[in-house]
């Protein structure tokens, strides 16, 4: 069956994870994605370890956090400050249809790899780099790493508890939220320059930036501040704009009870025995509810005590309002729904065996995914990919004894 992206080459000169979230995304839509790395050491996160994935004699092998963005691709392992490593980079170039990397704004171009140099070896060239600031600004030359991206962007400002909590204070989000927002905002812009390349011919340089896509992921945040002028605070896991809209002890636990409009109140009002709280004034709207939020937690709070975890969810089912548990990324995966989903897959490696990877999030009727080929060894693909460009196996040889490969 073709996949969606069958035929369409990706250069991947990017590491981390922004950038191979991207890549993956596309080799997962059907690309061709050539990783390139550096000989010997490869991309940073094949070190990010422990976990690291043990092969069948129980040695350790690339960390676990390599496995979670690069399914899908083929490593070619390729120096390309050294002048014969770029000139096999060029001669790839020319095939290919989209280049992704995430070097320091002007790090490529004193090697000729910038976008206006490589638009004329391939105009059709879509051409996507990836920073913490953006090409343009005072801070464009400034590194940038997702927690200080959380920082700069205003999202720890708004995460954790207030300051008046015990353990209160600013908090990032425990996964790298910004690079895998950035990873997607990059695969989407490279799809838009694929279509109007479609019909125009012409590739474009795309830049995405780790600081604008956290702005732009403040949402409702930003819209409070920048439409009232009010500047949010640290709600720990309530919401500033709807209540009830957070977590709650109960007798064996905790839930997450997610009330978004006031019929689901009513519901929830009705399960937990407490239907008055629905039709009391300081209560029967969600505007009523935010303003009286300090009145109202505790009251729920005492009915919600009452009972387990399995039985607010059994009672949420059967009077529609939105409830669950806070489940532990192992209950994640057993969750019954997450099964029949199928969320997570094994690839075979050569390697390690049967290997488990996240799943993609996007089903196709007629282009679907599909999971034969794990993150690469690094390196491993190298020799394929030159004898492909036609570079016979002498001229391979000496490309090695120069560590140009």
């Amino acid at each position: 069956m073709t996949a969606a992206l069958q035929g369409v080459v990706v250069l991947d000169l990017s590491r981390i994870l922004a950038g191979p979230w991207s890549t993956q995304s596309l080799a997962d839509l059907g690309a061709e994605v050539i990783k390139v790395e550096r000989p010997g050491a490869g991309d940073d996160t094949r070190s990010w370890g422990p976990p690291f994935a043990t092969d069948g004699e129980g040695a350790a092998g690339d960390a676990a956090y390599f496995f979670c963005c690069n399914r899908g691709k083929r490593s070619l392992t390729l120096d390309f400050t050294v002048e014969q490593g770029r000139a096999v980079l060029l001669e790839l170039v020319k095939k290919a249809d989209i280049l992704v990397e995430n070097y320091k704004v002007g790090g490529l171009k004193k090697y000729g790899l910038d976008y206006e140099t490589l638009s004329q070896v391939n105009p059709r060239l879509i051409y996507c780099s990836i920073t913490g600031f953006g090409q343009t600004g005072p801070y464009a030359t400034r590194p940038g790493y997702d927690a200080l991206i959380q920082a700069m962007g205003g999202l720890m400002s708004i995460t954790g508890e207030p300051d008046e909590v015990p353990g209160g204070g600013p908090q990032k989000v425990g996964v790298a939220v910004v690079d895998i927002l950035t990873g997607l905002y990059a695969t989407t812009a490279i799809l838009a320059a694929l279509h109007h390349r479609g019909h125009s011919g012409k590739g474009q340089h795309i830049d995405v930036a780790l600081l604008d896509v956290q702005v732009a992921a403040l949402a409702n945040q930003a819209s409070n501040y920048l439409i009232a002028g009010k500047v949010p605070g640290r709600l720990g896991s309530a919401h500033p704009s709807i209540v009830p809209y957070q977590p709650f002890p109960c007798a064996d636990g905790h839930v997450m009870l997610a009330i978004g409009n006031d019929t689901q109140f009513a519901n929830f009002c009705q399960a937990a025995s407490c239907a008055e709280l629905a039709s009391d004034p300081r209560f029967a709207t969600n505007a009523e509810r935010v303003h009286n939020r300090a009145q109202l937690i505790p009251l729920l709070q005492e009915r919600i005590l009452a009972k387990t975890i399995d039985q607010w969810c059994e009672l949420a089912t059967r009077h529609g309002f939105p409830c669950g548990p806070i489940n532990t990324i192992d209950r994640v995966f057993e969750d019954e729904h997450i099964r029949a989903r199928q969320l997570r897959v094994e690839v075979d490696s050569p390697r390690y065996g049967k290997v488990g990877l996240v799943a993609s999030p996007m089903r196709f009727s007629e282009t679907p995914i599909r999971y034969d080929s794990p993150p690469p060894e690094l390196g491993q693909d190298t020799e394929a990919v030159l004898a492909e460009l036609g570079v016979d196996t002498a001229r391979i040889a000496e490309l090695k004894a120069l560590k140009a490969i």
